[in-house]
């Protein structure tokens, strides 16, 4: 027997309800609830995210962390200043924030990922050469300059090097109030406790003895 026309549609329409749900659904982030919600960094409340401290300021809002050059003495001849929801309290719950990254003249800002967010960079001055791998271990690369951006996928891994004689600096904006990272080499050889030499050995393909060589160069220093 033939279902009446009415039942029908009304599956129709359930279905269609259904299906036009889930895309939202799975989009993303829930719509706020609140205007805002600053971070308590203080609290002792493990959420995903932050707790919200009772009042606001002007000042949770704000930081001038990159108006200056950071120094970029270090081992890689980079460093990255972050504004992130740790230095910008009101960062919380808005799913952005911002880093600079100075370079001295031949710098590196070792391969890495950043497991929480897609990263897009702004060339303040200098030329460098940029890039990402693909799950398929394709590189993607290519040479921005002063005024140019580029742009890093969530989670796969990328660097930065300073290919002139000057130095040169990058605003990095990320969809993340907290985008993490995880410097390739110090993941595998500074962790914590110590990955085995015999899985490093065999991946990398080197002697256990070169493990421990690259190990100690990422050991913490004591004081």
């Amino acid at each position: 027997m033939a279902r009446p026309r009415s039942s029908l549609l009304l599956r129709a329409v359930a279905v269609a309800l259904v299906l036009s749900a889930a895309p939202s659904t799975l989009a993303g982030d829930p719509d706020y609830l609140q205007d805002l919600c600053v971070a308590d960094l203080n609290s002792e409340v493990k959420v995903n995210g932050f707790p919200c401290k009772a009042s606001a300021t002007a000042d949770d809002f704000f930081s001038s962390i990159l108006a200056k050059p950071g120094a970029t003495n270090t081992t890689s001849g980079s460093v990255v200043t972050g504004a992130n929801v740790e230095k910008v309290p009101g960062l919380n719950t808005l799913g952005v924030s911002l880093s600079r990254i100075d370079y001295a003249p031949g710098g590196l800002n070792p391969p890495h990922t950043h497991p929480r967010a897609t990263e897009l960079v702004f060339v303040l001055y200098g030329t460098l050469d940029v890039g990402f791998v693909t799950t398929a271990n394709k590189l993607v690369s290519k040479t921005v300059a002063q005024g140019d951006v580029f742009a890093f996928p969530r989670g796969l891994v990328h660097f930065q090097k300073n290919t002139g004689a000057e130095p040169a600096a990058v605003i990095s904006a990320f969809n993340s109030q907290l985008p993490g990272t995880q410097s390739v080499a110090m993941t595998l050889f500074g962790a914590s406790p110590e990955l085995p030499d015999e899985v490093l050995a065999k991946a990398f393909q080197i002697p256990d003895e070169e493990v421990d060589k690259i190990k100690a160069k990422f050991a913490p220093k004591k004081d």
